[in-house]
């Protein structure tokens, strides 16, 4: 008999194609893992019967929803993490989690070799693998799209019929859809020219913005110390909460985003994602945190989210550099309490009012109008000291000047 593999498995065109290539090619014995974060609709539908009808021995799915959103989703969220300007790294964080729960299930089956049906091309698999590494360093990795004859989808296609196993992917539609309950991404297909717009059929999560509902809808996020507890009033568990929020915010058709990003290996790609509850919490935490940070702090969570963004697209969230990121974000998170109310109309999104016990605001100090806390005469001073080195080199500019002028007349 061959070595034991757990394969990372979602039913889909690749993975498979995957289950019969590694019971041919190393004679394994294949054990399909396969991690609920989500995803909706019919995907893990029949999923453990297509996998042991592909040749696995079984598949095992996970209910890690709590733990993605909760430990992954919110972390990244409280660190303002962004990549590319607009991606909100839906799949980057997703990978992590299942890498890990996919080793554990390894040490439990007592597995020689994990699996993935990353691309050579993405960045998938750095994220599977330096999971790998970190966790399960004595494990073989096998990587078939690193290995195999199959050129593209079209020859998957083929692999797959030819095996007996249904896939949904067709030449004529072969786009790549990876959802959670924070996103849903969109690649392949027309959306490999940048020029297209993406077809309205491939949107999951989110309404058209021109059909959405013609009156826009207020809804109030509450927070504590960065992460969101509440919305209208109503406390709610992570799971809960995310969904309420991709239910208003997706009918709405906010959070839809037509991304070109620099991948890890080098090259540009382009993806479409839908991220309607995520676009809302982090335009809303992004609101608070003005109210309740001085500028400095603010200035150092900016930078500091840069950082975070490309850890989590690059893989390295099982590094000591993650954890101590995340200790800096929660020090700057501790007063990141309160409520936001943002409005959603027509794909749009805008801050309706901000409110926190914490907020570094002051009417009184900032009115326009009458006060007795702020005294105007002081801003002279402070100018004064402020421009001291604008003031010094002028003038010494205005001394060279005149010495130039007084030799060029000698």
């Amino acid at each position: 008999m061959g070595p034991r593999v757990v394969l990372a498995y979602s039913g889909g065109l690749d993975t498979s194609a995957i289950v019969p290539w590694l019971a041919e090619r190393y004679d394994a014995r294949v054990i399909c893992f396969a991690a609920d974060l989500g995803q909706g609709g019919t995907e893990l539908q029949g999923l453990v019967q297509k996998a042991k009808a592909s040749g696995a021995e079984t598949c095992v799915v996970e209910d890690l929803r709590e733990e993605f959103v909760r430990d992954f989703v919110f972390p990244t969220l409280r660190a303002g993490a962004v990549y590319a300007r607009t991606y909100l790294l839906g799949t980057a964080m997703a990978r992590p989690l299942t890498a890990a729960r996919q080793v554990a299930l390894a040490r439990e089956v007592g597995a020689q070799a994990l699996a993935h049906g990353c691309t050579g091309k993405g960045n998938d698999q750095v994220r599977f693998e330096l999971t790998y590494a970190a966790l399960a360093p004595d494990l073989k990795v096998i990587a078939p799209w690193r290995e195999w004859q199959f050129a593209g989808r079209e020859d998957l296609i083929a692999y797959v019929r030819a095996k007996g196993v249904p896939v949904q992917a067709t030449a004529e539609k072969p786009y790549s859809t990876d959802r959670n309950l924070w996103h849903c991404s969109h690649e392949g297909g027309i959306l490999e020219d940048p020029a297209q717009e993406p077809p309205s059929h491939i949107f999951l999560m989110t309404a058209d913005p021109t059909a959405a509902p013609d009156k826009p809808v207020t809804v109030e996020i509450e927070f504590d110390a960065g992460t969101p507890v509440a919305i209208d009033h109503a406390p709610m568990g992570p799971v809960e909460l995310l969904e309420t929020l991709n239910t208003l915010a997706g009918e709405h058709g906010v959070g839809r985003a037509d991304v070109v990003e620099d991948r890890l290996v080098g090259m540009k790609s382009r993806g479409v994602y839908e991220t309607p509850g995520g676009t809302v919490l982090h335009a809303a935490h992004r609101e608070l945190e003005q109210l309740v940070l001085d500028r400095r702090t603010l200035r150092l969570k900016d930078e500091l989210a840069l950082r975070y963004a490309d850890l989590v697209y690059d893989g390295r969230w099982w590094t000591p550099e993650r954890e101590a990121l995340d200790a800096l974000v929660n020090e700057t998170q501790k007063q990141v309490t309160g409520r936001v109310r943002m409005k959603l109309y027509k794909g749009a999104l805008s801050v309706a009012g901000r409110e926190s016990p914490y907020a570094l605001y002051q009417p009184s100090y900032a009115t326009f109008g009458r006060d007795s806390v702020y005294n105007q005469k002081d801003a002279e001073g402070f100018i004064r000291l402020y421009g001291l080195s604008v003031r010094i080199a002028a003038g010494l500019a205005a001394a060279r000047q005149t010495e130039i002028g007084a030799e060029v007349d000698a």
